[in-house]
């Protein structure tokens, strides 16, 4: 059986709830042996992930986050479009820690949360950092940021206080990068 014979078909599609930010569907679907199914996802564009490295450690940036209802440390990141991701990870950078990157270098591509989206996860690590102000959006207004060695990023992992699984993964990119 070679993978084409593996793949679920698509029989129809249509939204269930849209906004500016996602648009949820749902599928009919025919699965390899001819069954039928229904998929539902999530669909929204990829975003950036910067992280920014000083010093062996990084810059974070908190923030309340609504649907986990508790505050959470993560590199900055944001939407971004194909042909301007450099763009913006340059772009949200600044405008979330007030940081401008000398060097900025691709790490990668991950997929964000593939059960349930197609949206993918480019990393970056920002190097040659300058300081000046940051420019946040007004849903950003009670946005915090502080550098952290790298050993004390490792240990909030595993405290559970940095718990975004793609600032994780991020750091997991950079290390397998770095070696």
């Amino acid at each position: 059986m070679t993978e084409a014979q593996h793949v679920i078909r698509q029989v129809s599609s249509r939204i269930v709830y849209s906004n500016p930010w996602m648009t949820v569907r749902e599928d009919a679907i025919e699965h390899p042996d001819g069954s039928p199914g229904l998929y539902g996802y999530v669909a929204k564009p990829d975003f950036v992930l910067i992280v920014p490295e000083e010093d062996d450690g990084f810059h974070l940036v908190e923030e309340y986050r609504y649907p986990i209802g508790r505050r959470s440390w993560s590199f900055p990141q944001g939407s971004a479009e194909a042909d301007t991701r450099e763009d913006e990870a340059r772009r949200e950078l600044v405008e979330e820690t007030g940081l401008q990157a000398g060097l900025l270098r691709y790490l990668g591509r991950m997929d964000n949360a593939h059960g349930m989206t197609g949206q993918g996860l480019h990393v970056y690590v920002a190097t040659g950092l300058t300081r000046g102000e940051p420019h946040r959006e007004h849903t950003e207004q009670d946005m915090r940021q502080r550098w952290v060695h790298r050993t004390e990023f490792e240990q909030m992992i595993l405290d559970g206080v940095v718990s975004d699984s793609s600032s994780v993964a991020a750091y997991l990119l950079w290390r397998l990068r770095r070696a």
